[in-house]
C-alpha cells in the first residue's frame, strides 16, 4: 500500500499596493504587487531593454496581461487552428519605479508567475535571465542591480513568435502577477516552507514543519524561528520554538513538530484551512514573517480500497482544465481563476487536472478555499517534442528547474494530491520513457514524498509496452484506455488506475470502470471547460448530401496547422461552455455520478429533410438544447431526452401525457421521447417508488422584446484587478429567455470600470473577445466587467435595436488599507 499524507498550501500574498514610488511599509517583509503601469509595445525592437529609450508612445496596460486576446480572428495568424487562430508574436514591457531608501541593506526578489514564452529580463540594463517555459513561476535576486532610493526600469522580452510551440491556445504576454519581495538579509527562503501531516486523526494531528531560514550577511547569525498554528477560526492551535545557527552566505533547514487536538481536517465537502505563521528574529527582533495555509487531511491510495481521504474511499468526479478564461484569454484574474473553480464545483466535479501545465497560485488557491481535489501536471512532452518549437526544445536543461518551480511552489496546497508528471508523452512505450518517468518520479519524491506520482498515458504501440513506465508511478493514468483496466489488474494486480482522460459521449461507460472496481479511483473526462484553441475538437456539422455547411469542415484534424476549421477557434467538448454554461452532458455527467441532480430535460436539435447532423470527432456530441421553441416545426416529431436518477419518468405536453420510461441504471439513466412539436409547456416529472420527486420544465418563448442583465457579484474592489461578470439575455416580455435569439448588443460602461471581456459561448463566432459588443448566441452572452483604482459606482447599459434597454450598477468598493 502506498501512503501519503497530505500538505499545506503556498505562502500567503499580501498585497501592497503600488505606485510609481514604492512605499516602504513597517513590516520587515514587504510583498509588493507590481502588476500597474506598465509601457507595452507589440513588435520587435532595437535595444528595447535600454535605459535611454523613450517608451512614452508606448501603451499603459496592467497585469495581467494577455495580448494575443486583444486580437482579431485570422485563418493566416501563426497559431492557427492549435491556438485558436489568434495572433502572437513579440512584445516588449517596461515597468520604471522609484524604490525607498530604506531598501538599501535589503534584499530584494522579484518574481514572475508566468510569462508566455521564451523571455528575457533585465533590471537597470543589466541581464537578469532567460526563462523558455511558459507555465512555470519563477525569480531572479536584484539585489546586486536595484538603486535603492532611485529610479529603476524592469524591462521584459516575451517571444512567442515561433511556431508551433503548443497544441492549445496559450495566450502571449505577462499573463499572471509580478512581485517584490523585500526582506532583511536574514530570511525565510523563497518557497521555503513545507507543512505536512504525518499523523492524522479525528482526534489528534501531527503537524511538521520544515523551514529553510537562509543568511545573506557577511556573517553568521544567531536566531530563532518561533512557528504559530492558526485554526480557521483564527485561534492558537500550538506553537514550536527552535534556536538557529546560520553561516554567513548560507541556509539552515529547521524542522519543528506540533500536535493538533481534535483537528479540522480539510476535504472538499469542508476545506478548513490553518495557517503556520513563522517568524525569524534576530537579536530580540523580527527579521521576517511569513504565513504560509495549509490543510490537514491524509491520502492514501491502494488496490483494495482506491483513493482515501481522512479515512474514507472517496471516487474522483474529475475533469481536464486548459488555462484560459474565455475571452479574458490566458490573463489569470484572481476572480476568473475563483470563478472557474466555483463553476466546476457546481457542476458535480471534486477534482481537476490542469492539463498540460501547472496553474496559477491563484487557481489553486481557489481550490483549497472551495474544495477542489488537483492533479498537478508538469509537462506536454518530454525529450520528444510534438510541435517544432515546443518543449522539447527546452526539456533536457530545463526540467529539473520546472519540476523545482511546480512542486517547491505548490507543495502547501491541500487541494493538491498528485504530481503528474507528462501527459501522452512520444516516450512512453519505449526505453527512454521508463528511463526519463523514473528520473522525473525519484526527483518529484525528493521534493514532497507526501503525495502519488502519476502520468496521463494513451496507446502508443501494444499497451502492454507501458508497463516499464506505468511501474515508476504510484498512479497510474489511463488516457482513453479504461477498458483496459480489467486485464491489466489481473496482469498486474498491485496498479492503481485513474481515468485521465475520457470522451464526454462515454460518460456511462467510463464511469462504470470507476464504479464497479476498487482499483480504479476515478475519471477526468476531456475537458470539464470548453478552451480556446485546438479548434472543433468536439465539432459538429450540418451535411446536405455529401457537403458541410453552417461553416463546418467536414474535413481536417483539430491540432497543427489547418485552416479547414475556420472560423471555428474553440474545442466545443466542454461539460461547460466558454460562458460558464452547463451544457446537458454536465447534468447528465452529474446524474450519472450520484452528485445531487435527479431530472434534466432538453430537445435534441431537429434533422429537417436534406439537412442532417454529422458528428466530426470522437469528442463530439449531438446538439441538444434546453429549449422548447422551435417555430416553424410544428406536427414535426422532435427527440426529447430525459437524464434521470429516478426508477421511470413521465413525460407530458401541455398537460397530456405523452409517455411513461424507465431511467434506472438498466437504461443509463437516460430515456428518449418521439414528441410531435407544438408550442406550450413540456413537463417530465421523475418518479421513486410511484413518488414524484423531481420535475423539469421547458416552456415556449415569445417574441424577443428586452435584455435581462445579472451580475454574477454586485459589488467588487477598486483595485483595477477585480471582475463582475454579468450575464445577457435576451427575453420575451414575459422575462422568459429567447433560446433562438442572436440579437447584437451594444454596452456601455460609465463610471470606474471597464469592460475586460464578451463571450457567448459560440466557439466558431468572428467576433473579437476585448469589444464593447457581441451578438447573443441562444439567446444568451456575457460581459465582464473590471474594476479600476477608483471606487464607485460603474453602471453597464445594454443595448439593441428594437430591445427595451438594460442598465445594471455594480458597487465598486475601496480595498481595505
Amino acid at each position: 500500500m502506498t501512503n501519503r499524507l497530505v500538505t499545506p498550501l503556498f505562502m500567503a500574498i499580501v498585497s501592497v499596493c503600488m505606485a510609481s514610488t514604492i512605499q516602504a511599509a513597517e513590516a520587515q517583509r514587504q510583498r509588493v504587487l507590481m502588476d500597474p503601469g506598465w509601457r507595452f509595445h507589440l513588435g520587435d525592437i532595437q535595444d528595447g531593454e535600454a535605459m535611454t529609450l523613450d517608451d512614452s508612445g508606448w501603451r499603459t496596460v496592467d497585469l495581467p496581461h494577455d495580448w494575443s486576446i486583444e486580437g482579431g480572428f485570422d485563418p493566416n495568424n501563426p497559431m492557427s487552428a492549435a491556438g485558436g487562430y489568434l495572433p502572437a508574436g513579440i512584445g516588449w514591457y517596461r515597468r520604471t519605479f522609484t524604490s525607498p531608501p530604506a531598501w538599501g541593506g535589503k534584499r530584494v526578489l522579484i518574481e514572475f508567475e508566468g510569462v508566455y514564452m521564451n523571455a528575457d529580463f533585465w533590471l537597470n540594463c543589466e541581464h537578469l535571465g532567460f526563462h523558455p517555459y511558459g507555465y512555470t513561476t519563477f525569480h531572479y535576486d536584484v539585489t546586486p542591480q536595484l538603486k535603492a532610493g532611485g529610479a529603476n526600469t524592469l524591462v521584459v522580452k516575451v517571444d512567442n513568435s515561433k511556431h508551433l510551440n503548443t497544441r492549445w491556445y496559450s495566450g502571449s504576454g505577462i499573463y499572471r502577477h509580478v512581485w517584490l519581495t523585500v526582506t532583511e538579509p536574514t530570511h525565510i527562503a523563497p518557497w521555503g516552507v513545507f507543512v505536512t501531516t504525518p499523523e492524522v486523526s479525528a482526534a489528534r494531528a501531527q503537524v511538521q514543519i520544515q523551514t529553510v531560514v537562509r543568511n545573506d550577511s557577511e556573517a553568521a547569525q544567531n536566531c530563532s524561528l518561533q512557528t504559530r498554528l492558526l485554526d480557521p477560526s483564527g485561534r492558537s492551535a500550538g506553537t514550536a520554538s527552535r534556536q538557529v545557527s546560520i553561516p554567513a552566505h548560507g541556509e539552515t533547514n529547521v524542522t519543528a513538530s506540533v500536535a493538533v487536538a481534535a483537528p479540522r481536517l480539510w476535504s472538499p465537502e469542508t476545506p478548513s484551512l490553518y495557517r503556520a505563521v513563522s517568524v525569524v528574529s534576530v537579536n530580540g527582533r523580527t527579521a521576517d514573517e511569513v504565513q504560509t495555509p495549509f490543510g490537514i487531511r491524509s491520502v492514501k491510495v491502494s488496490p483494495e480500497k482506491g483513493f482515501e481521504l481522512n479515512g474514507q474511499t472517496i471516487k474522483l468526479c474529475g475533469g481536464c482544465v486548459h488555462h484560459d478564461n474565455g475571452c479574458l484569454g490566458a490573463a489569470a484574474f484572481d476572480r476568473a481563476e475563483e470563478r472557474r473553480v466555483g463553476l466546476l464545483k457546481a457542476a458535480g466535479f471534486n477534482a481537476v487536472r490542469t492539463s498540460h501545465n501547472p496553474p496559477s497560485p491563484a487557481f489553486l488557491d481557489a481550490c483549497d478555499r472551495l474544495g477542489m481535489l488537483v492533479m498537478d501536471e508538469a509537462f506536454d512532452c518530454w525529450e520528444r517534442g510534438k510541435n517544432p518549437y515546443d518543449y522539447g526544445l527546452y526539456f533536457k536543461d530545463w526540467w529539473q528547474r520546472d519540476m523545482d518551480a511546480m512542486i517547491l511552489r505548490d507543495r502547501n496546497h491541500p487541494s493538491v494530491v498528485f504530481w503528474s508528471i507528462g501527459n501522452e508523452v512520444g516516450e512512453r512505450a519505449t526505453p527512454d520513457g521508463a528511463r526519463i518517468g523514473k528520473m522525473l518520479a525519484d526527483y518529484a519524491r525528493s521534493l514532497d514524498n507526501t503525495r502519488f506520482v502519476t502520468a496521463g498515458l494513451n496507446r502508443g504501440g501494444r499497451w502492454s509496452d507501458m508497463d516499464p513506465l506505468f511501474a515508476q508511478l504510484e498512479v497510474s493514468g489511463y488516457n482513453y484506455a479504461i477498458n483496459n483496466a480489467q486485464s491489466d489488474h489481473e496482469r498486474v494486480p498491485t496498479r492503481v488506475i485513474v481515468c485521465t482522460e475520457s470522451l464526454p459521449r462515454a460518460t456511462f461507460e467510463s464511469w462504470g470502470h470507476v464504479r464497479d472496481r476498487s482499483y480504479v479511483i476515478g475519471d477526468f473526462v476531456w475537458t470539464a471547460l470548453d478552451y480556446i484553441g485546438e479548434a472543433a475538437i468536439g465539432r459538429y456539422a450540418y451535411s446536405t448530401g455529401t457537403n458541410s455547411s453552417g461553416g463546418i469542415s467536414g474535413g481536417g484534424g483539430f491540432g497543427g496547422r489547418s485552416t479547414a476549421l475556420y472560423p471555428w477557434h474553440g474545442s466545443w467538448c466542454g461539460d461547460l461552455d466558454l460562458t460558464g454554461l452547463r451544457k446537458p452532458v454536465s447534468h447528465y455527467r452529474n446524474i450519472v455520478w450520484g452528485r445531487g441532480e435527479e431530472l434534466y430535460l432538453c430537445a435534441r436539435e431537429p434533422e429537417t429533410a436534406g439537412r442532417t447532423i454529422r458528428l466530426m470527432n470522437n469528442w463530439s456530441l449531438r446538439p441538444t438544447w434546453e429549449s422548447w421553441t422551435w417555430p416553424g416545426l410544428e406536427g414535426t416529431n422532435l427527440d426529447v431526452e430525459v437524464y434521470s436518477s429516478c426508477d421511470k419518468v413521465h413525460l407530458y405536453l401541455n398537460g397530456k401525457l405523452i409517455g411513461e420510461k424507465p431511467t434506472t441504471h438498466a437504461e443509463q439513466f437516460k430515456a428518449t421521447f418521439s414528441v410531435p412539436y407544438a408550442p406550450g409547456k413540456l413537463r417530465a416529472v421523475g418518479l421513486q417508488n410511484g413518488r414524484k420527486v423531481a420535475e423539469g420544465l421547458l416552456t415556449t418563448a415569445g417574441d424577443a422584446s428586452q435584455i435581462r442583465l445579472a451580475p454574477d457579484r454586485a459589488t467588487i474592489l477598486a483595485n483595477s484587478q477585480d471582475l463582475s461578470f454579468v450575464t445577457v439575455e435576451v427575453t420575451d416580455k414575459a422575462g422568459q429567455l429567447q433560446p433562438n435569439g442572436d440579437q447584437p448588443i451594444h454596452f456601455s460602461v460609465s463610471g470606474p470600470g471597464v469592460i475586460a471581456g464578451v463571450d457567448n459561448g459560440s466557439d466558431s463566432s468572428e467576433e473579437r473577445y476585448q469589444a464593447n459588443h457581441r451578438k447573443v448566441w441562444h439567446g444568451r452572452a456575457i460581459v465582464v466587467v473590471r474594476s479600476s483604482k477608483e471606487a464607485g459606482r460603474i453602471r453597464l447599459t445594454a443595448t439593441s435595436p428594437g430591445l427595451a434597454d438594460a442598465t445594471v450598477t455594480i458597487r465598486s468598493r475601496p480595498t481595505a488599507k
